[in-house]
C-alpha cells in the first residue's frame, strides 16, 4: 500500500537491512520524466540517472557497493522507519523513529508544465534535473549523518571534489551538491559528509544537480519546486478515471507509467535501472533503459483503459520519427531520442548487484526479428484510432508498410516475445501477433487483402501451433511445450476456439505455474543460469482467466499478487517463487501496466457483464475511455474533463518557470513535429 493503514493503526516502523546491497524491495523510485533515482530505506540513494534515463548515473552503487556513487541521510542512532509517497504524487517521504525523536526525508526530482501549455497538458515538461532531499525534524532532537560520493564514467573513476561553502564541486562535467550543512571531506577519496541535529519547525534542503546551481537562494527555490512538483502529480493523478476496487494500486502504478516517460520525446522505458540480475550471481543482466514498442504499446493501452490518452499523440510522434531509418522493419526497440543502434557492452570494472556480473549498457536485442511487435502496433493504432486519433498521410502509409512487412515475413521463424539468444523459431505467439496485424489494420482500412492474409494465418496458427496431446497452444511449431505469453491469445480476438484457449490456459498452469506466479516457459534459451518468475505473466494469467469463465479464480489470484507489491506499491520484472525475493530491473513497466489492465478487466466485468470483456482491446475501451482530438467530441471529451478535474482553465500552481528549466534539456520533439503534423508530412 502507498499510504498508512486505515483504521486507525498508524504507520508500520520497522528496523532497515543492514550490510552491503539491501535487497530490491528496500527501494522506491522517484523521477521527473526525464530521469530517475531509487531511494532506499536506510535513506540512501544508490542509483541516479539526470536528464536522461539512460545517462551515465552520478549515483551507482546498487552496481558496486565499494565503488559506486551515494548519497545517503540517516540518523546516527539506533532507528526504525516507515515510508509512503505523499498521496497521488512521486513524492517520497521517509520518517526514521528514533528513542530521540523522528525526523522526515522528503525525497522528490522537481517536474512541471512548460508555461504556454494547453489546459489539460501534461506531457509538454520542464525540469531543473535536480535531485532534492529535504529533511524536516518533527519532533525530539535527532542526530544525523549525510555522506554523498558522486560518481563519474559509470564509476571508472571518482571526480575530484572541491569545497565552497555550502556548495561542493566536482572537476570535469560531474554534478554539484549543494545543503544547508557545513560539508567536510570524508575518510575516503572522493566523498563529502556532514552532520548535524533535526529539531521541530527545522528544516535542511539538499540538491544534487548535473550543472552548477544558478539560483541566488537555493533553499527558496527548492520550496517552490517542491510545491510546484506536487500540483503537477495531483494534478495529474485527476484525471484518473478508474473506479472500483483497489484504486490505490491501480493509481500507484499509473504514477510508476507515467513517471518512466520520457517527456521530451514521448519514449516509454522499460525500466529506470541496468543490470540487477534475474537471478543473484547470474549473467542473465540487461539494460532497459531504452524505448520497447511492445512495452510502450501496452502502457499506453493500459493508461487510456483509466482515461490518459495525451501520452498516445506523443507517442505516435516518437514512433514516426523513430522508425524513419528502419521502414518497411521497424526494430523491437529504440533509444529514447529514437537512436537505432544500441550496441551492448560490459563493464566488467563493476562487479554488479550482489556479485552479478555482467553490469551491461546497451542491448544487442534491437537486431533482433520479433514478428509480434507488428501486432502490438498495429493493436495500438486501432485504439488509438478508436479514441478519436487521427493518423497523417504518411501514418497511413507507416501502416501500410507495417502489413506488406507482415505479409512478406509473417511465416518466417523469429527470436519470438522473450528475445531468446538461441536462435530463431516458429515462434506461435508471433504469428498469432502477425494475425493481430492483418486483423486491425482490416478495421482500420477495410482491406481485403488483410482479411485473405488473416485467415491464412489462422488456418496455419490451428494446423502446426496446436498441440495434439493437450488441445493447447504451443510455444513453437513441432515442440511440446507451451509459453505464458499465450495467455495473451484470448485478450487479442484471436479465434481459436474456447477449447484451444481453456486448454491452452491450464497447459500453461500444469508446466509453468508456481503458486501466485508463473514462469515464461521451460524450454532451452540459449543462456546459461536459472531465472525467477516473470510478475507479469501472473497478472496474463488472472486476465486469461477471466476471459475463459474462471472469474472467481481470477480475481482471487489477483488479489493475492497485490500482496506481493513492496511497502510503496512496487513490482520487480521477476520474484523468486521460494522466497518473494524482488529479482530482475526495477520497477518494471510491464508488471505495472499488467496490474492496470487486470484491474480495469475485473472492473469492467463486475459493472458490465462477460459479454463486455468480448472482442478486443479497441473494443473494451468503447466501455471504459471517451478520448478525442478534434471536432465536436474533442469538445465534449474536454468538458468531461474539465468537470472531472474541476478546472476549465490551465492550472499555474504546476507550472515550472522557464528560467528554472535545465538548459541542456534535450529538444522536445512535439515543438517541431506539430508543424509537420499540420502539412501532412508526420
Amino acid at each position: 500500500m502507498t499510504d498508512p493503514p486505515a483504521g486507525g493503526a498508524g504507520p508500520r516502523f520497522a528496523p532497515v537491512e543492514s550490510g552491503p546491497y539491501p535487497s530490491l524491495r528496500e527501494y522506491a523510485l522517484i523521477g521527473d520524466c526525464h530521469g530517475s533515482a531509487l531511494v532506499s530505506r536506510a535513506g540512501s540513494v544508490d542509483w541516479c540517472c539526470l536528464r536522461r534515463f539512460d545517462a551515465d548515473p552520478v549515483l551507482c552503487r546498487i552496481l558496486d557497493w565499494n565503488q559506486g556513487g551515494f548519497f545517503s541521510i540517516r540518523p546516527r542512532v539506533e532507528h526504525t522507519v516507515y515510508r509512503s509517497y505523499e498521496p497521488r504524487t512521486n513524492l517520497l517521504r521517509t520518517v526514521f523513529r528514533t528513542e530521540r525523536g523522528s525526523v522526515s526525508v522528503t525525497d522528490f526530482m522537481p517536474v512541471g508544465r512548460a508555461v504556454g501549455c494547453g489546459v489539460h497538458d501534461y506531457t509538454t515538461l520542464r525540469t531543473p534535473s535536480w535531485l532534492v532531499r529535504v529533511v524536516d525534524g518533527l519532533e525530539g532532537s535527532v542526530p544525523l549523518r549525510v555522506r554523498c560520493r558522486p560518481s563519474a564514467e559509470f564509476a571508472r573513476r571518482r571526480p575530484s571534489l572541491s569545497l565552497e561553502g555550502e556548495r561542493v564541486r566536482c572537476d570535469g562535467d560531474g554534478p554539484e551538491l549543494w545543503g544547508e550543512v557545513d560539508w567536510r571531506p570524508g575518510d575516503e577519496e572522493g566523498l563529502v559528509q556532514a552532520g548535524f541535529t533535526a529539531t521541530p519547525a527545522e528544516r535542511r534542503r539538499l540538491v544534487l544537480a548535473p550543472a552548477p546551481i544558478g539560483a541566488e537562494d537555493p533553499a527558496r527555490r527548492v520550496d517552490r519546486l517542491h510545491d510546484i512538483t506536487r500540483a503537477f502529480w495531483e494534478e495529474w493523478s485527476d484525471y484518473c478515471r478508474y473506479e472500483g476496487p483497489y484504486e490505490s494500486e491501480v493509481l500507484r502504478s499509473a504514477l510508476v507509467l507515467k513517471l518512466l516517460t520520457f517527456a521530451p520525446s514521448g519514449a516509454i522505458v522499460a525500466a529506470p535501472t541496468t543490470s540487477l540480475p534475474e537471478w543473484p550471481g547470474g549473467r542473465r543482466n540487461w539494460d532497459y533503459r531504452y524505448c520497447w514498442l511492445r512495452d510502450s504499446t501496452l502502457t499506453l493501452q493500459a493508461l487510456s483503459a483509466i482515461g490518459y490518452t495525451g501520452a498516445a499523440h506523443d507517442f505516435s510522434t516518437f514512433l514516426m520519427r523513430a522508425t524513419q531509418a528502419t521502414r518497411p522493419a521497424i526494430q523491437i526497440m529504440y533509444g529514447i531520442l529514437g537512436e537505432t543502434e544500441l550496441a551492448e557492452s560490459t563493464l566488467d570494472h563493476l562487479e554488479g548487484w550482489r556479485r552479478s556480473r555482467p553490469v551491461r549498457v546497451g542491448n544487442d536485442a534491437y537486431g533482433q526479428e520479433q514478428l509480434d511487435v507488428y501486432g502490438e502496433v498495429m493493436d495500438w493504432a486501432l485504439l488509438y484510432a478508436t479514441l478519436g486519433g487521427r493518423f497523417s498521410r504518411e501514418g497511413e502509409r507507416f501502416l501500410h508498410s507495417l502489413l506488406e512487412h507482415v505479409a512478406e515475413r509473417w511465416d518466417e521463424p523469429d527470436r519470438g516475445i522473450w528475445e531468446m539468444r538461441s536462435g530463431p523459431r516458429q515462434h506461435v505467439y508471433g504469428k498469432i501477433m502477425s494475425w493481430v496485424a492483418a486483423d486491425r489494420f482490416h478495421r482500420m482500412f477495410g482491406d481485403a487483402d488483410a482479411v485473405e492474409l488473416r485467415d491464412r494465418i489462422r488456418e496455419e496458427v490451428l494446423s502446426r501451433g496446436v498441440d495434439p496431446d493437450t488441445g493447447g497452444l504451443r510455444q513453437a511449431y513441432d515442440e511440446n511445450a507451451t509459453d505464458a505469453a499465450l495467455l495473451m491469445t484470448p485478450g487479442v480476438g484471436f479465434p481459436a476456439g474456447e477449447d484451444v484457449l481453456d486448454a491452452t490456459v491450464r497447459w500453461v498452469e500444469a508446466t509453468l505455474r508456481e503458486g501466485d506466479f508463473v514462469r515464461r516457459y521451460a524450454s532451452a534459451d540459449g543462456l546459461e543460469g536459472q531465472e525467477g518468475a516473470f510478475l507479469i505473466c501472473s497478472f496474463w494469467l488472472v486476465d486469461a482467466l477471466l476471459l475463459t469463465g474462471r472469474r472467481p479464480e481470477a480475481r482471487r489470484l489477483f488479489e493475492n499478487l497485490l500482496g506481493h507489491a513492496n511497502d510503496v506499491g512496487l513490482y520487480s520484472e521477476e520474484i523468486d517463487p521460494d522466497t518473494g525475493a524482488f529479482l530482475g530491473n526495477f520497477p518494471q513497466a510491464f508488471t505495472h501496466l499488467a496490474l492496470v489492465r487486470s484491474a480495469t478487466h475485473l472492473a469492467l466485468y463486475e459493472r458490465k457483464g462477460a459479454g463486455a470483456l468480448r472482442g478486443v482491446h479497441a473494443d473494451r475501451a468503447r466501455h471504459t475511455v471517451v478520448g478525442t482530438r478534434s471536432g465536436v467530441r474533442a469538445l465534449w471529451a474536454t468538458l468531461q474533463r474539465a468537470w472531472r478535474v474541476g478546472r476549465i482553465w490551465s492550472s499555474r500552481r504546476s507550472l515550472l518557470p522557464p528560467d528554472w528549466a535545465d538548459t541542456a534539456e534535450p529538444e522536445d520533439w512535439r515543438r517541431p513535429a506539430e508543424a509537420l503534423i499540420r502539412r501532412g508530412l508526420l
